[in-house]
Order: C-alpha cells, then sequence, then structure tokens
C-alpha cells in the first residue's frame, strides 16, 4: 500500500483546507457586521438605558459558533497519520473495484 499521496489528492486537501479557510473568514466578517449594525441598532434607539445591552446576547451566541470554527479550521484540522491511512485504504478499495 503505498504511503504518500500522489500530487493530485495533495492538491485536492490543500484545495479543501483553503475552502475551509476561505469560509472562514467570510463567517467572521458577517459576524463583525451584522454585530456592528446590532450595536448601532442599540445605541440609536432608547435601549441604552437598558442596564444589559441587547445585542449582547446575539453577539455573545454566535461568537461562540465563530470561536468552535476557529478552532476546527486552524487547531483541529491537522491531519493524522489515521486520516491518511483510511483515505489509502478507500482508495485502494476503489481501484480493486470494492464498492
Amino acid at each position: 500500500m503505498p504511503s504518500e499521496l500522489s500530487d493530485k489528492e495533495l492538491y485536492e486537501i490543500a484545495k479543501q483546507r483553503v475552502k475551509k479557510k476561505k469560509d472562514f473568514y467570510q463567517h467572521l466578517a458577517i459576524y463583525i457586521i451584522v454585530n456592528i449594525l446590532l450595536i448601532i441598532i442599540w445605541a440609536t434607539t432608547d435601549g441604552s438605558a437598558d442596564p444589559v445591552p441587547w445585542f449582547v446576547y446575539p453577539l455573545g451566541g454566535w461568537g461562540i459558533g465563530i470561536l468552535f470554527h476557529f478552532l476546527d479550521v486552524f487547531v483541529f484540522s491537522k491531519d493524522t497519520g489515521w486520516e491518511r491511512r483510511e483515505i489509502e485504504k478507500e482508495m485502494e478499495k476503489l481501484k480493486k473495484g470494492d464498492h
């Protein structure tokens, strides 16, 4: 069983990683824009008298989602030897015609 990935396979893996990073940055940009708008709405209405500004709830909840998205893309996205071996096993099965 080959232990090295082909250039095409490496390209596909790299392409997937770049897509995940791009998706994260788009998610982050939307988060920032929407939350700025929510803060502006809060500041321009009479909500500034509230003890806890209402915009902190969507900001915090969505922020947790952003944190998990970040961790998925930049911390836990490292390939493990197990993943590579499983991919190679599946590729060998497909080459042999074992569906």
